[in-house]
């Protein structure tokens, strides 16, 4: 029974649960700048211009850090395209021992309506193909994420075209508000936890 509870002290005491890793999903090249699909790069720009953060080129993607109530707040921005995901978050989560209960991951989401976030603990993959590589790769749902709504409003056969459109003029208009106010719940996060981001949020 000793050797048994000091295996699973160890276990704890492998990852570090004052750290955080804050992932923007989208694509990297230049091309889809702008676009519907690369709103969790906004975010999390936003989020680094807020704390003055300069990312850099790492493994995978782009990364930095800032403390922030008493965490460290990691940020990725994966240089793989959105189905790959999963490789860069698997490497970061691994080199930084950290919890995939302390992943947030922002993406794009088609259902709900333009501007409006959820936040939720865990899920499926809703049919996004960024979220179901992170969760192919690291074998676990069991993950925070900031969906940002996108909208449904395109005819039968364009939703790829949409997803990966630029917005509109009037989404432009409010794009900024809303993609603060999205940063600023992913620090809500770390300082005050999940459930009362949610209800304060959602």
């Amino acid at each position: 029974m000793k050797n048994l509870l000091k295996f699973f002290f160890n276990q704890k005491k492998e990852f570090d649960m004052s750290k955080f890793l804050v992932v923007g999903l989208g694509n990297p090249e230049s091309g889809y700048s702008g676009t519907r699909h690369n709103v969790g790069f906004d975010i999390v720009n936003q989020l680094c211009e807020s704390k003055n953060v300069v990312l850099s080129e790492d493994r995978y993607g782009f990364t930095g850090k800032f403390k922030y109530a008493g965490k460290s707040i990691h940020i990725l921005k994966p240089n793989t395209y959105m189905n790959l995901s999963g490789n860069p978050v698997k490497y970061w989560l691994k080199k930084l021992k950290i919890e995939s209960s302390n992943l947030i991951v922002i993406v794009d989401d088609l259902n709900l309506d333009f501007g409006k976030s959820r936040i939720r603990p865990s899920g499926k993959d809703g049919g996004h193909n960024g979220l179901k590589s992170i969760i192919e790769k690291i074998n676990t749902d069991n993950f925070i994420r900031l969906r940002f709504g996108i909208g449904n409003d395109f005819n039968a056969g364009e939703q790829t075209d949409h997803v990966l459109g630029k917005w509109s003029t009037v989404e432009q208009n409010q794009l900024g508000n809303l993609i603060a106010s999205s940063a600023e719940m992913v620090l809500h996060i770390v300082k005050h936890g999940i459930e009362n981001t949610m209800n304060k949020y959602n």
